[in-house]
Order: C-alpha cells, then sequence, then structure tokens
C-alpha cells in the first residue's frame, strides 16, 4: 500500500511538474536531441556500433548452431530460419495411439488440464 502511494505521489508530481515546463521546455529538449542526432560525431560512433552489432550478431549464431547442431531443437531452428548451414538428422517423432486420444507423452497447449 506504502508503493502504491509514493508511486501515485510521484506521478503527480512528475505531472506539476511537467506542465509547469510547458511546450517551450519540451521544444528545447527536441531541438537539442536533434542537434545530437545530427552531428557527425556520434552518427559515426552509431555506425559502429552497429556494425560491431552485426558482427557479435553473426557470430553468436555461428556458435548456437555449432552447439545445437545433430539435436531436434536444432533442426527446428535450420527450418524455422530457413538455414542449411549445418545438416542435421531430422528429429523421430512417435504419434499417440490410433484412439485420436492424447497419449501421456503428446503435448498439450499452454494451459490445457488434459480434460476434454
Amino acid at each position: 500500500m506504502r508503493n502504491k502511494l509514493l508511486f501515485i505521489t510521484g506521478v503527480g508530481i512528475g505531472y506539476v511538474l511537467g506542465t509547469k515546463a510547458g511546450r517551450e521546455r519540451y521544444e528545447q529538449i527536441r531541438r537539442t536531441a536533434a542537434k545530437v542526432k545530427e552531428n557527425p560525431t556520434v552518427q559515426e560512433a552509431t555506425g559502429v556500433l552497429q556494425a560491431q552489432a552485426g558482427s557479435l550478431v553473426s557470430s553468436a549464431k555461428d556458435v548456437a548452431n555449432d552447439k545445437l547442431a545433430g539435436t531436434a531443437i536444432g533442426a527446428k531452428v535450420n527450418n524455422l530460419l530457413g538455414s542449411s548451414s549445418s545438416p542435421s538428422p531430422a528429429p523421430t517423432v512417435t504419434a499417440g495411439p490410433a484412439t485420436g486420444a492424447p497419449s501421456s507423452h503428446t503435448p498439450r497447449p499452454a494451459g490445457s488440464n488434459g480434460s476434454m
């Protein structure tokens, strides 16, 4: 209860202070942000960070593919992503009984208690 009261008080104080700052302060902050965004140094740093992030993602993808190669999860990921960089055997799928009722090993949807 105390946390809710503190939160509501904080929201109220922020609202009052924000409305007093008004549109002029908002426009000033927006102009400053636009200047920073247009700064060549910031743009260069952004480009470098994007290149590094792309390299890291590629490296992580390669490591994950190596670790998951030959597993059922790896095969599913490769099927979803359309990647054929590391061929892995198809997982063995077993069906439940021919009665149409789910077996004890058949996965059920989340939240299902198993009753029909």
